[in-house]
């Protein structure tokens, strides 16, 4: 199973993500797909998200039986603890829209 979820993003990338996968909800695609098409479609993301953000979540054999990876301007963040992802907050300047690291 695959899951990408987009935001913010151009019309070119969800027309492409939809000729590959399901649009169930808005930005949100779902399919099963081979890991080689998986790796394809994320040179995609990367390439023409923009100024959005998109995170891919794939089933896989491990602990928690998935695996994600983001891209883009997002408070959320993938870290690893252990061998086991987890997500990890970042502060947000209430100025502007500048992540504080």
């Amino acid at each position: 199973m695959l899951v990408i979820v987009v935001e913010n993003v151009e019309p070119k990338l969800r027309g492409r993500l939809a000729c590959y996968l399901v649009e169930v909800r808005a930005g949100v695609y779902v399919a099963d797909l081979s890991q080689k098409v998986r790796e394809m479609l994320w040179l995609q993301i990367v390439a023409l998200v923009g100024l959005g953000n998109a995170v891919m979540i794939w089933s896989t054999n491990n602990e928690a039986g998935y695996e994600f990876r983001t891209y883009g301007k997002n408070r959320r963040l993938g870290v690893d603890f252990d061998g086991l992802k987890l997500i990890s907050f970042v502060a947000v300047d209430e100025n502007s829209d500048i992540v504080i690291k």
